[in-house]
């Protein structure tokens, strides 16, 4: 696995209404590697995704994507810096008045920089890749839901992103379709040589992928390191965390904040 760095985070800092979501958060991804970002609801796993695409912006600390400083970007670089990003949406997020095969293509339209015929067969291409090699033409309300969580990795994934962000692939999903989403996203990485970040709370599943893991508790990184390495800490809250045990109450320990 290559060395370099491809996503640093140095000191992140955000709160929203005065309540604190992340608060130094130091975190590296190197390039070909799958890390799994967990922790309990509300801890501020959605929100780190959103900081690191530029989605939002950190009240402290540096975000560093690609090479670039995202502070230091003007915003038409950082448009032209999440075309090299992929994201997929905790809810799916397709557009109901295009078809799939039309959402699955929409980074690359916005791009501008394939050519149609091309955009086509990239798009084909890809549902075969998830699975789908014949749904191009239905509306998102034909599928089914995991159909559509594979459908938004064809559309986070299509435009060879060098680095992808998966919120949730799972979630709702039953277990077998769920074992089926993390395969397909190391098959994908393999493929495309890509890094990826994956949130979820599926640790047991996740197993099968990712090379190490980040656990966010209480606003801070509280563990970084393999599964193995997890079983080994003597802190109780990571133990019990990849053990799935109920001795230890693993809620979000403030009063709110977005997950």
């Amino acid at each position: 696995m290559s060395q370099e760095v491809v996503l640093r985070v140095k000191g992140l800092g955000k709160r929203f209404e005065g309540v604190c979501v992340l608060d130094g958060i130091d975190f590296e991804l190197r390039a070909g590697e799958i890390v799994g970002l967990i922790g309990p609801g509300g801890c501020g796993k959605s929100v780190f995704v959103k900081l690191c695409c530029g989605l939002l912006t950190p009240d402290r600390g540096e975000i560093e994507v690609l090479g670039q400083s995202l502070r230091q970007l003007a915003e038409k670089d950082r448009q032209k810096l999440r075309t090299r990003i992929g994201l997929s949406f905790q809810n799916y997020a397709l557009f109901d008045f295009m078809t799939v095969g039309e959402n699955v293509a929409f980074p690359l339209a916005q791009d501008g920089a394939v050519a149609a015929p091309e955009i086509a067969n990239r798009v084909q291409q890809r549902l075969n890749e998830v699975g789908l090699p014949l749904v191009a033409g239905l509306m998102p309300n034909e599928l089914s839901g995991g159909m559509r969580k594979r459908v938004g990795l064809a559309r986070a994934t299509i435009a060879n992103a060098e680095l992808v962000f998966y919120d949730d692939p799972t979630a709702g999903l039953d277990p077998v379709t769920s074992s089926k989403i993390f395969n397909l996203i190391r098959d994908l990485q393999i493929a495309h040589r890509s890094s990826s970040i994956i949130v979820s709370h599926d640790v047991d599943r996740m197993r099968a992928v990712c090379d190490r893991y980040v656990l966010l508790y209480d606003c801070q990184v509280r563990f970084s390191g393999t599964a193995d390495d997890a079983l080994l800490s003597s802190d109780p809250i990571v133990h019990e965390f990849f053990q799935r045990d109920v001795g230890v109450d693993l809620s979000f320990r403030h009063d709110g904040g977005p997950a």
